[in-house]
């Protein structure tokens, strides 16, 4: 039976990177970017998407949970196999331990190319927030916002031309008045997910059953949510 890999647009490049050096040789099917930061349609995306395969024994998800958004997917026929993952950066840094380092180490908003060009984003805001209300209101809002947050950390992934990211992502860095820096990132949890095995860092469902908040977490008084506490866009 064959294996379908579900994977948004915005971490295409490390997918596909991550693809070639495991030699995955599934069919690879794109979820548009930008759905995010509506939990609700990015769920019911998804489940339309896994509703249209036919003929597949494994379906891989290149998504983390994204604000629950995969809570209530549910597995037709084949094993549905899910990163235990709060986003896509911890996905990219390599591992839920990695996201807790780097984010324990001050407030950190994480980058990629695949975030500054397909999703909606802080300087994306910000620039929206001077063109709508001026620079002074923005910059109070932008001040409101990043009270916790001291640093932009672009992520290496080795997915994308990273010196001439960073000249772009020092401006905005300095836009923002925030640290910039550079933290390596790893495609191990991707190229886990792709070639297994599906060991505790992912969720594997048998067909018919459906992701729900206690098999992601486990017992609330049990099981402490995975994940960073810094900023962070979605993913």
């Amino acid at each position: 039976m064959r294996t379908v890999l579900l994977a948004c647009r915005t971490i295409e490049s490390e997918v596909l990177k991550a693809a070639a050096e495991t030699g995955f040789a599934g069919e690879v099917r794109w979820i548009e970017s930008g759905l995010h930061n509506r939990p609700e349609v990015l769920r019911g995306r998804l489940q339309e998407e896994l509703d249209r395969i036919e003929d597949a024994g494994t379906v891989l998800v290149a998504f983390g949970y994204c604000g629950n958004s995969v809570v209530g997917l549910t597995a037709r026929d084949f094993r549905l196999v899910l990163p235990r993952a709060d986003d896509c950066i911890t996905l990219l840094l390599g591992s839920c331990e990695r996201r807790k380092e780097v984010s324990a180490e001050v407030g950190t908003y994480f980058l990629t190319e695949g975030w500054l060009e397909h999703e909606t984003n802080l300087w994306a805001e910000h620039q929206a927030a001077i063109r709508k209300w001026g620079a002074e209101r923005a910059e109070r809002l932008r001040a409101r916002m990043l009270a916790h947050y001291g640093r932009l950390a672009v992520v290496e992934t080795g997915a994308y031309d990273l010196p001439a990211f960073v000249e772009r992502t020092r401006l905005i860095a300095e836009a923002l008045k925030l640290e910039h820096a550079v933290v390596p990132g790893s495609l191990r949890f991707l190229g886990k997910l792709l070639t297994g095995p599906w060991d505790e860092e992912f969720l594997s469902l048998a067909p018919g059953e459906t992701v729900t908040v206690e098999r992601i977490f486990g017992p609330p008084a049990a099981t402490a949510r995975p994940g960073g506490d810094g900023l962070a866009p979605e993913g």
